[in-house]
């Protein structure tokens, strides 16, 4: 036998027993396959009935059966409290929806996504991420960044499938612009790239902006290179706890034209509804208006709306 299977027979062997944690799904609803699909993370996917992602350096191998989440981590080092603190399981649930549950349209998402969460992600990767989000889909985003773990993340190998850590800022920082355009980001390799060299080279610390309020940490996010008003709301709103970021893109227009224009004067529903992209003033109306009307959790309110609207569209194709 080959050191690799060997390897693999052993490695199966240690995965017969699944760590887990159990769940009150009437006090801590939870989802997991609504949180993982709603498009905020984008390094998970589904192979054999469970679910991989790479967190910090581990791949995390995660199921659900209704109020228990079974999970592997690899290497390790991972236990239920690092999960429950990335999943948010401690936030109170039922309460926020409770609310932001302002009307019927917000109500349909809830009914429909009551047990979606948002996750807390790591705000370097979440920071790279978005700015390769910017004008790209979902399915794109998702190639962009596999392309950039396993070009400067380290490799690890688990259950004969290969995974990729993110890199961290030194390694774009250092890398040369032709590596990381060969990632196929196109424009976003300029801007991934002078980010990173800020964030390295400068020791610019993102997990501080936690601790600041969310306008300081927007306009300390704004300052960076590839990073407009709807990245940086993704980046507080999923990496750094600012729950009241309210991001704004063609989904949540789309919602806004449909189910909120009355909450807003004609003229501007009128000079917004045939443009493919919004002003900065435009933007800043719309996600003000989420932050006014759902609260302080308006950051959940967005998700559910989001997720609601892609359900709906793909129901109708």
């Amino acid at each position: 036998m080959s050191n690799e299977n060997t390897y693999f027979r052993v490695l199966h062997q240690s995965l017969d027993a699944s760590l887990k944690i159990q769940l009150d799904q009437l006090t801590t609803p939870f989802n997991l396959e609504q949180t993982l699909t709603c498009g905020q993370v984008f390094r998970w996917r589904r192979l054999g009935g469970w679910w991989y992602g790479v967190v910090d350096e581990n791949v995390v191998k995660i199921r659900q059966n209704n109020g228990e989440l079974q999970f592997h981590t690899f290497p390790g080092g991972m236990d239920a409290d690092f999960l429950k603190n990335y999943f948010r399981l401690s936030d109170d649930l039922p309460h926020i929806q409770s609310q932001i549950n302002r009307d019927e349209h917000i109500g349909k998402a809830i009914q429909r996504f009551a047990g979606l969460r948002i996750i807390r992600q790591q705000p370097w990767e979440c920071l790279i991420s978005y700015i390769c989000a910017t004008f790209k889909n979902i399915p794109a985003i998702k190639g962009m960044i596999l392309n950039l773990s396993k070009r400067f993340g380290t490799e690890i190998a688990f259950d004969r499938y290969r995974f990729h850590t993110f890199p961290k800022p030194r390694d774009l920082a250092n890398a040369d612009i032709e590596h990381i355009r060969k990632c196929r980001l196109g424009f976003r390799a300029e801007r991934v790239l002078k980010t990173s060299r800020i964030i390295c080279h400068e020791e610019s610390d993102l997990e501080s902006l936690e601790e600041t309020d969310y306008e300081y940490a927007r306009n300390e996010l704004l300052s960076l290179p590839g990073v407009g008003q709807k990245v940086a709301d993704c980046i507080l709103l999923f990496s750094l706890d600012k729950l009241e970021a309210f991001p704004v893109d063609v989904w949540l227009k789309r919602v806004i034209l449909e189910s909120y224009s009355g909450c807003f004067e004609r003229s501007f529903i009128e000079r917004i509804r045939d443009k493919k992209s919004l002003t900065p003033q435009e933007y800043r109306e719309i996600s003000r208006f989420g932050q006014r009307y759902f609260g302080r959790h308006a950051g959940y309110a967005q998700e559910y709306l989001f997720a609601y609207a892609r359900s709906m569209m793909h129901l109708s194709v």
